[in-house]
């Protein structure tokens, strides 16, 4: 059994467990993730075998006692060890895997719809988003924006940390490249003191809409909707991965993103930091 751990949020151990799960399915080894063991149950991994406190706690004090072997995959793992922590993988029978820098990309495609069923919904997840969805005009082109704040002021010197005007006159841009279409923004993010009023007077001709959802919500109402824009961040990314949506990722948000700006997940997701 690789028992996968890590830190982080959501949608990094999301993608950090799909890696690891896809290593294991192609070397015939079974894989738990101790994140969703107990926290973020929202989804169809988290009521599945060896999924539960008892399991998550015997490998975090296994691996502190040195009862079990730990394969890091962290920042500070030298490069030159990464083929020596594969064969740790494949040498012990249990042992816990951890670190952002678990991945093998084509692994990962290869077993995609695997990790996307483990990573279903449940059921309580989707009642609210899909209400919401089913209220829309008929017919709309549907665009979710990410808004990623928090600790984005200091990730990456604050590169990608962009006012509300930033991200409207991106959404503006956009809008102006496809004047034909009737158009609902979903906005969701992390910042309570986002200013929901200047959105709709920006989008006078859109339905505007701000779900407020938990951290599951969001992602599953990001997932259902036709375009995505937003600052890199794997909440979109993995957003993007159920239906794979087109995806624009704010690099620069002075540039006008036409349709052929937005990428896919099976590229993006070897673009992530």
């Amino acid at each position: 059994m690789i028992f996968v751990r890590d830190k982080g949020r959501m949608c990094n151990n999301i993608l950090q467990y799909g890696h690891l799960y896809a290593w294991g399915r192609e070397h015939g080894r079974s894989t738990m993730s101790m994140r969703f063991a107990y926290k973020y149950c929202y989804f169809r991994i988290c009521h599945t075998r060896y999924h539960n406190f008892f399991f998550y706690l015997l490998a975090k004090y296994a691996a502190k006692w040195h009862l079990l072997p730990v394969a890091d995959f962290g920042l500070d793992a030298p490069a030159s060890d990464y083929d020596a922590q594969e064969n740790r993988l494949l040498s012990h029978r249990h042992v816990v895997a951890e670190g952002w820098y678990a991945r093998w990309y084509d692994l990962f495609l290869k077993y995609k719809s695997e990790i996307i069923s483990l990573f279903t919904f449940d059921e309580e997840v989707c009642r609210r988003p899909d209400l919401l969805l089913s209220s829309l005009p008929e017919g709309v082109l549907c665009i979710g924006l990410h808004i990623r704040r928090g600790d984005y002021c200091r990730w990456y010197g604050g590169r990608y940390y962009y006012s509300d005007e930033q991200y409207i006159n991106v959404v503006k841009g956009h809008l102006s490249t496809i004047p034909e279409k009737r158009v609902a923004l979903l906005v969701c993010g992390n910042d309570p003191e986002l200013d929901e009023a200047a959105f709709r007077q920006a989008f006078p001709d859109a339905t505007v809409l701000f779900p407020k959802g938990n951290p599951a919500e969001d992602l599953y109402l990001l997932s259902r909707c036709d375009r995505l824009i937003g600052a890199p961040s794997t909440f979109s990314l993995v957003a993007s991965m159920y239906r794979d949506v087109p995806l624009y990722w704010i690099e620069d948000p002075a540039v006008v993103p036409s349709a052929h700006c937005f990428g896919h997940f099976d590229q993006l997701f070897q673009q992530i930091k």
